[in-house]
């Protein structure tokens, strides 16, 4: 297949939705050019009263049936040309339209006279079209094709190598045999042509060039933001250390391992604890959406999900037993289908929303996990009867560092980032998820909330 573009824009997805909208504005202006031939021809006998023979009455009226059909075929093929490497694509499909439109505008302008009709600078309007579409040397090489053919054309007729066909009533005295004339329109009507493709190439190659400009400036902050995110996480991550060491020693201070310790130092100790706590929940939550927002690509591998869920559960055994907390697994499904994915991210995920729950359902509360299959994916409902999500948060409960308005006075650390780590892996791995609240399992005073996940099947 001919390479009609640039190397650059195979990546840039605008430049070929542009040249598809395009196509599609000839497509429609082409039914107009339609209607405008048919009302020519009417208009010409009943109104005008310019007359055809009947070879000229036969041609206008095929090209006009024919137009219409191609104009047709084009319309259908259009929503299957796509941009493809190597394969037919939509500056392609522009110079197709282009050599169409051409050869039936060069019957209609020898059926209407050649040189006498109005109808050859219609030639112009196609060359400009052109010069906005397809690349410097093509449009150059069908604009010089254009005047040639124009050129062989109307010397034929002069030189009464081919008939000329007039068109009665549309002037007074002959002008195709006037070689003064024809010579005086041949060199306005090259003049015109080759200005206007020069000038609307020009103009079309500078936005190419802006764009080309725009798309390199687009891969240079993609990798600044790459850099960006790398130096994120080597920062946050050597912030850790001091931390996870001054809580490793809160810890040997407030379990008395090196002796008894007075009540009020105990509990500010118990506070510096917590903050300190919730600071490497935080630098843990920055590490993690910093790694997935770096990775353009998933590691993909067959997961069966209970083997992720059920140790996850199994962590939590602890928390679950001191708040005596209820949480119940159901396996719905028959067959246990595999899925692909990201072990690791999938673990953030579902640690993150069972956590969660955990966290916010409260003492004496019920957790359900419920897993069903549908067919074509497993969804994954959690559900519990905590304090649940208000209405005006829903929302916005999955964006960077949002925390609903009813936790934001009380004792529940985190930093808003788990559900929005959450939503990513979810939509990374192809799938969706939703919140509800009040959940299923909502009670008086204890709404609860209600995650469902959706991910499909490997093929």
């Amino acid at each position: 297949m001919i390479p009609l573009i640039p190397f650059w824009v195979n990546r840039y997805v605008e430049y070929w939705d542009t040249i598809h909208k395009r196509n599609l504005w000839l497509i429609m202006l082409r039914y107009g050019a339609v209607i405008m031939l048919a009302g020519f021809l009417i208009s010409s006998r009943f109104i005008l009263g310019f007359t055809f023979s009947n070879k000229q009455d036969y041609a206008l009226i095929t090209l006009t049936v024919s137009i219409l059909i191609y104009n047709l075929f084009l319309h259908w093929m259009h929503k299957f040309v796509r941009k493809e490497q190597g394969k037919f694509n939509p500056l392609h499909f522009s110079l197709l339209q282009m050599i169409l439109d051409l050869t039936a505008l060069s019957l209609i302008v020898y059926y209407t006279g050649s040189i006498e009709t109005p109808l050859f600078m219609l030639f112009v309007f196609h060359m400009i079209i052109g010069s906005l579409i397809l690349p410097g040397l093509i449009i150059y090489t069908i604009a010089t094709i254009v005047i040639v053919l124009f050129n062989i054309l109307i010397f034929s007729e002069y030189l009464k190598i081919i008939p000329h066909q007039p068109v009665h009533g549309l002037l007074a005295v002959p002008l195709y045999n006037n070689i003064n004339f024809i010579i005086a329109y041949d060199v306005i009507f090259s003049f015109v042509i080759i200005i206007s493709v020069f000038l609307a190439n020009k103009i079309a190659s500078q936005l190419y060039l802006i764009e080309q400009e725009l798309v390199e400036l687009l891969d240079k902050l993609k990798a600044a933001e790459e850099e960006k995110q790398k130096y994120i996480i080597g920062i946050v991550h050597e912030i850790k250390t001091p931390l996870a060491a001054v809580h490793s020693y809160l810890d040997i201070v407030i379990n008395k391992i090196l002796g008894p310790v007075d009540s009020q130092i105990e509990e500010r100790l118990i506070r510096a604890r917590f903050r300190s706590s919730e600071a490497i929940q935080m630098i843990n939550d920055v590490l993690k959406i910093s790694k997935l927002r770096l990775l353009d690509e998933i590691t993909k591998e067959e997961i069966e999900l209970s083997d992720i869920i059920v140790p996850i559960i199994k962590k939590q055994s602890v928390n679950l037993r001191a708040k005596h907390i209820m949480l119940n697994f159901f396996d719905g499904r028959t067959i246990k289908k595999m899925i692909k994915g990201d072990k690791f991210l999938l673990e953030i995920a579902f640690s993150n929303l069972i956590s969660n729950a955990v966290k916010y359902v409260g003492n004496n509360g019920l957790i359900e996990l419920d897993m069903i299959d549908t067919g074509t994916y497993v969804e994954i409902e959690v559900s519990d009867n905590g304090i649940g999500i208000p209405k005006n948060d829903l929302d916005k409960i999955f964006n960077d560092f949002f925390r609903a308005s009813n936790i934001k006075d009380k004792s529940y650390e985190g930093t808003g980032l788990g559900l929005s780590v959450v939503k990513q892996i979810i939509e990374r791995h192809k799938g969706s998820i939703s919140v509800e609240s009040p959940s299923r399992l909502c009670m008086e005073n204890k709404p609860g909330a209600s995650f469902k996940i959706k991910l499909y099947y490997a093929d």
